[in-house]
């Protein structure tokens, strides 16, 4: 599982969540995970959420901090598995670095509170699974009602490296966890 914080900011619209896109754009071949900051503004046509599209639903941030992850198999069930486990490090980190929050998840969604942190969608293509999962660094102007990084003092930087080193031990963790057992008959 390779890592990377992109310095230069990215406008996340959708279209980046497609495969080999951090091989492509950052030559992080194999499994990766990278985070950016950058503005949020995905059209309807670039939704992978059909509930999202149904609803004709405004996904807007001004600042948001990306991670898109990629794993070279097609599950979409463990997919969406890891981006649970996702969300949970992502609330524990929010948990560790401002101990005065009122953090809960909701399906793969972060609340402070009734105001919404982020954004997540787990899909798959024919070659890999995909992650995006994006939090907000400020709240103005979202079409709900929000918090973001910003709100807590949190630096996005610092806080994509934590969420990236954790996502990497725990996907090593549960390979050995894999890896470890014996076949039962």
């Amino acid at each position: 599982m390779k890592t990377k914080y992109i310095k230069q900011e990215i406008a996340y619209t959708g279209a980046q969540l497609h495969s080999n896109y951090a091989y492509t754009e950052f030559d992080l071949f194999g499994d990766s995970i990278i985070a950016f900051c950058g503005k949020c503004d995905i059209p309807t046509e670039q939704m992978a959420d059909i509930e999202d599209v149904k609803a004709d639903a405004k996904i807007y941030s001004e600042s948001m901090l990306h991670f898109i992850i990629e794993h070279h198999d097609t599950d979409l069930e463990k997919a969406v598995l890891r981006q649970l486990v996702l969300t949970t490090i992502i609330g524990e980190v929010l948990d560790e670095m401002c101990r005065d929050t009122n953090i809960t998840r909701r399906g793969s969604d972060l609340y402070d509170g009734d105001a919404k942190l982020s954004i997540s969608i787990a899909t798959v293509t024919p070659l890999s699974s995909l992650i995006h999962f994006g939090i907000n660094i400020v709240s103005d102007n979202t079409p709900v009602k929000t918090k973001g990084l910003k709100d807590f003092d949190i630096d996005p930087h610092k806080f994509a490296e934590q969420v990236m080193a954790k996502y990497k031990d725990e996907h090593a963790n549960i390979d050995k966890a894999r890896c470890k057992v014996k076949w039962v008959k």
